[in-house]
């Protein structure tokens, strides 16, 4: 492993590597086509962070977005955002014209309304040349790489493909033997979408592409690319509806509860943020399979993963569903260390940096630690900001002050010196 921050550098680090990157996601790319992507502009940026001594390139969540166009609320944890695939790509793969591309875009801000209709229309025009004959040698590469992720494809590209038919609407507003997945529904809506179904599905292949050969020049650039992974999915993704047994869910598949945080100086009501919790009790009987492939899907694209809200590992605030606010919430255990142990013997190291925001309450700060020493056993970076650590108060068990600053848990010493104090 070379200390310089070259290639050979992911988790485990040695004890005295040092390196830079910044924070960019791939939609504030320039682009002529309204929304960054996977193209040209990629590639100079990685041309750019080398040149200036950079190692790491970190994007926000990847997903393909739902609500509000947020990237921390995707409709899958494992599909990508189509709306990253390069026009330019697809030109030079010979599955477009360039005039099939051309449009007028703002070169200011993303107009989603108008971008969205327009990277459709160019996957829709896409699918057709393929499935007439164009780049027949992309088949075998495309029947794989819908057999190596059947275990979550096909679900979402029928999820995908139903959203459509039922113009955007909550999965949970659809008919009642969708909602509960009914084989012979299923079956049935299979048949009739089975274009849209395809259509997706390549969609996805295409995208998958361009990330493989992005990765590949970050690489060879010495570039490592830091992905970010939300604690929580999105009550209305194909996550929840293939899995309703891995969520906290009554009888009409509608949340028991939702993820939220309590009352503190930002809000006197808390924060709802609306997410199902997870059954961690179903989870941990599976050895986390379910959130080992989730993390599994998103290394196939970055090099190192963000974990979002760390705390949750700990403790999540549990709203009951249909609550107003957040106040009526109270902490419930997450699965802990266990979860980590369960990940190493099924990766056989830790690609984390583990992010933390939120109010942390002294025991909840010891259960914290000690997860974290469970990572630092591994000499896995844990980098902590809790600005609300002790409610900025003298009782804060780590440091006074309304910021108590950036932790870069790196060493088992560390660690163990921050849990004594």
């Amino acid at each position: 492993m070379s200390s310089d921050g070259g290639p050979g550098n992911i988790p485990p680090f040695p004890p005295d590597y040092r390196a830079a990157g910044l924070l960019l996601h791939v939609t504030s790319l320039p682009s002529p086509y309204g929304i960054g992507d996977l193209g040209p502009s990629a590639f100079l940026w990685i041309d750019r962070l080398h040149d200036a001594g950079q190692r790491w390139w970190q994007a926000l969540p990847l997903g393909p977005t739902g609500y509000g166009n947020s990237p921390y609320q995707s409709l899958s944890s494992f599909a990508g955002n189509v709306l990253l695939v390069s026009p330019v790509g697809l030109i030079s793969d010979g599955l477009l014209q360039a005039r099939d591309c051309e449009d007028h875009f703002s070169a200011e801000m993303i107009d989603y309304d108008a971008v969205i209709p327009f990277k459709q229309r160019l996957l829709e025009k896409t699918w057709t040349n393929f499935r007439a004959g164009e780049r027949k040698d992309l088949r075998p590469a495309y029947d794989e790489f819908c057999a190596r992720h059947t275990n979550w494809l096909e679900d979402y590209a029928l999820f995908h493909a139903l959203k459509a038919k039922y113009h955007g609407a909550y999965y949970l507003e659809w008919p009642a033997e969708l909602v509960q997945r009914r084989p012979d529904a299923l079956n049935e809506a299979r048949r009739e979408l089975a274009t849209q179904i395809d259509q997706v599905c390549f969609a996805q292949f295409l995208l998958f592409r361009q990330g493989d050969q992005l990765k590949e020049y970050a690489h060879s650039k010495g570039i490592r690319l830091i992905g970010d992974l939300p604690f929580f999915v999105s009550p209305d993704s194909s996550d929840v509806w293939a899995n309703p047994e891995l969520f906290l869910l009554d009888e009409q598949r509608r949340p028991r509860f939702v993820a939220g945080v309590p009352p503190d100086y930002f809000s006197a009501q808390g924060q709802l943020w609306g997410n199902p919790v997870y059954n961690w009790d179903a989870l941990r009987s599976t050895g986390y399979r379910w959130c080992i492939e989730r993390l599994r899907a998103l290394l196939v694209h970055v090099d190192l993963i963000r974990l979002d809200h760390f705390r949750g590992f700990a403790a999540a605030w549990h709203v009951p569903g249909g609550a107003s606010t957040a106040q009526s919430g109270k902490w419930v255990q997450g699965p802990g260390g266990d979860f980590f142990q369960a990940v190493r013997t099924e990766l056989g190291h830790l690609p984390f940096i583990a992010e933390d925001l939120g109010l942390i309450t002294p025991v909840r700060t010891i259960h914290i630690f000690r997860i974290t020493l469970s990572l630092t056993r591994w000499r896995t970076p844990v980098l902590m900001t809790m600005p609300q650590l002790g409610n900025g108060t003298k009782n804060c068990p780590i440091i006074s002050g309304k910021i108590c600053g950036i932790i870069w848990v790196a060493r088992w010493a560390t660690a163990r010196k921050l849990l004594r104090h």
